[in-house]
């Protein structure tokens, strides 16, 4: 049995994988420039975050339907509870979609046909977080909030992701303003690419709960010392970091120091299908690769829960929570 945990950042455009996305293809009429399933993970290989976003929004094509979307959580959600995920806050980009003609509601909908059943069929708490692509305008982001009206029983909160170089978060000020006056939860990704002062830009001009990533508030110890005394919980992404060549090798990343520090990290996916591993294959890589301890794992997984979105309902928390404490470790 695996460490319980919650995973709070994963993309679940990003848990398309081969198989699947062969068969939506085949479902609806779509033909990928890849001969089989082995030649399309031979492109799974990036030199950087925008070569993978470029295979991301390709593969994107297969997903017409709420069917296609139904199916999509419901594999993520199989692999995350076999793999001890308890609970799960999960991004959608609705303008990836949106763009290409397909609507915002069957977007919505389709995955809550998923998520709307997944305590049910997977044993899977969930939230919904719907992200703004951060490489296209301002604009185009307040339309997508505009167009998200009718579905905001389904959503929780927003989130900022896509190429993070040279658009920082101030650009969204605006929508992050109309976001908190709708009663949504904020976070961001910043300091994944982009440098330490989009993650202060984050904090202090959208007013996110969480950052995502924030891999690089190591460059700035004044940074980190406002994250400690803030108790700002960073989604890191150790399997991902090492595929987008943000981090040389896993051997060489800050999570041993970030967690000495007293930031409040917790690990997560990502994209899965993409970057080789699901939640807790990303915590098995750390255990084996980091040397982390018992308690530090056992430290991960309980920040993951106190991070998470669940202040509506504080007795879930406290049962996952119980679990994590209760782990007894093979």
């Amino acid at each position: 049995m695996p460490l319980p945990k919650a995973e709070l950042h994963l993309h679940v455009e990003g848990t398309l994988e081969p198989e699947l996305a062969f068969e939506l293809a085949a479902r609806n009429g779509v033909k990928l420039p890849y001969a089989d399933t082995d030649e399309l993970r031979e492109a799974y290989r990036f030199q950087d975050l925008q070569s993978f976003l470029d295979l991301y929004y390709e593969l994107m094509a297969v997903l017409r339907t709420e069917r296609d979307f139904e199916d999509l959580a419901n594999a993520y959600l199989a692999r995350a509870a076999a793999q001890g995920v308890r609970h799960a806050e999960i991004f959608f980009d609705p303008q990836a979609h949106t763009s290409r003609g397909v609507e915002m509601g069957t977007v919505v909908e389709g995955l809550w046909r998923s998520l709307g059943r997944s305590v049910e069929n997977h044993g899977v708490s969930t939230r919904l977080i719907m992200c703004f692509l951060r490489d296209r305008s301002a604009e185009s982001a307040m339309r997508t909030l505009e167009d998200a009206r009718p579905h905001l029983g389904r959503i929780v909160g927003v989130g900022l992701d896509s190429a993070e170089v040279g658009h920082p978060p101030v650009k969204f000020r605006e929508v992050y303003e109309a976001a908190a006056a709708l009663g949504l939860r904020r976070v961001a990704h910043a300091g994944e690419e982009g440098p330490p002062e989009y993650i202060g830009q984050a904090l202090d001009v959208l007013g996110v709960e969480r950052v995502d990533h924030g891999l690089r508030c190591v460059e700035d110890p004044a940074l980190v010392e406002r994250l400690v005394r803030e108790r700002v919980p960073l989604t890191l992404c150790p399997l991902s970091n090492v595929r987008l060549r943000t981090v040389d090798t896993l051997a060489a990343h800050p999570l041993p120091a970030m967690l000495d520090a007293g930031l409040m990290c917790t690990v997560n996916s990502d994209d899965p299908a993409y970057f080789g591993g699901y939640a807790g294959d990303n915590f098995d890589a750390v255990r084996t690769t980091l040397g982390l301890s018992e308690e530090r794992l056992r430290e991960l997984a309980r920040n993951s829960f106190l991070a998470s979105f669940l202040e509506d309902d504080e007795e879930l928390r406290q049962r996952y929570l119980a679990e994590v404490e209760a782990y007894e470790f093979p």
